[in-house]
């Protein structure tokens, strides 16, 4: 019997992983799990990545006040209530925000059954002066709605909890499948030089899972909690049981907290304007967007992988087989 076959299981592992067994099981896992979600993780991914900056968004989608130049003395509610209702015949205001600086044009809502307007109106001349309807803010709102619940509210919610988990399980096998051996782990670290593209793709795709392993379990399992949060407290509560008297402070619900902050780089709390304690600055929301988009990345690579593994040989068999076929209907 060769030394090979002597060895066991967690030495073939660690010397030559190649030559066990599991391993093309869990390729096949990877594979395949990559292949059927590789678009909803690419979507999450870049939606995510983007999100980490969504107070920055808002601020630039919040176009700037507009200020009365008129002289004329402020109107009163009833007065711009009576112009509005002039302007639009037929809609009825609903709404009316007035600003803390009087100057500042004030949002009129009229609606007339389903139609509704938003307007900005002038406070002094009570001159429209232009939509209210703030566009960037409603699609900043609808990519966190999208990113967070698909658009679908509890549903979507839930779904994006089962796709946290298909991200562990895709991280887990692809750490697996990256360890290459005790002889060669540190070359799989970096990328080569002078290698043909489809092997810089898969050092590529290798590199980016392994030095991105953390961040994307993090995402992943910060998302679980955000979309099942009751039963990370239900394991909270069974770790520590809550205080019937009311402690101020358990470990657990500090983890907790921290997972929720994590998933958007806002450790501590993170926010704009920077305030309070704890990291707080662009370098982590960089670090976070940049590793947030390595999933997105890595569906890529992968994706280009599994064309050239699968697909392009499939093609290419079967438009042998196909030419082979019209070649016998030829003959006969």
């Amino acid at each position: 019997m060769g030394e090979r076959n002597r060895r066991t299981l967690w030495q073939r592992w660690v010397l030559q992983p190649q030559t066990v067994r599991l391993r093309r099981l869990v390729f096949q896992v990877h594979l395949w799990s990559g292949v059927t979600l590789g678009l909803y993780i690419f979507f999450i991914s870049v939606t995510g990545s983007v999100l980490v900056y969504r107070n920055e968004l808002y601020v630039a989608a919040i176009p700037e006040p507009m200020l009365s130049e008129s002289p004329s003395p402020v109107l009163s509610d009833d007065e711009l209530t009576d112009i509005a209702e002039g302007v639009y015949p037929g809609y009825r205001v609903t709404r009316f925000v007035r600003p803390g600086n009087p100057d500042e044009a004030v949002v009129i809502w009229l609606e007339r059954g389903d139609d509704i307007e938003k307007r900005r109106f002038d406070p002094r001349s009570g001159r429209d002066v232009g939509s209210a309807a703030e566009i960037g803010v409603w699609l900043v709102t609808t990519l966190i709605d999208l990113h967070a619940d698909l658009l679908a509210g509890p549903t979507g919610r839930k779904v994006n909890g089962i796709g946290a988990a298909a991200v562990l399980l895709s991280a887990g096998t692809g750490l697996v499948l990256w360890w290459p051996g005790i002889a060669r782990w540190r070359r799989s670290l970096t990328l080569r030089r002078g290698v043909g593209w489809k092997r810089f793709t898969w050092d590529l795709h290798s590199a980016m899972g392994f030095w991105s392993f953390g961040f994307t379990v993090v995402f992943a399992v910060s998302g679980l909690y955000l979309c099942f949060p009751e039963y990370f407290h239900g394991f909270a509560n069974w770790l520590d049981p809550p205080d019937p008297v009311g402690r101020e402070f358990r470990l657990v619900d500090d983890v907790l907290a921290w997972l929720a902050y994590s998933h958007f780089g806002r450790i501590n709390g993170i926010g704009l304007p920077c305030a309070g304690p704890g990291v707080c600055d662009q370098t982590t929301k960089a670090v976070w967007a940049v590793f947030g988009a390595a999933p997105a990345a890595m569906f890529v690579t992968g994706a280009i992988m599994w064309w050239n593994r699968v697909l392009k040989p499939w093609r290419r068999r079967a438009s042998s087989a196909s030419r082979r076929h019209r070649s016998s209907v030829g003959d006969g």
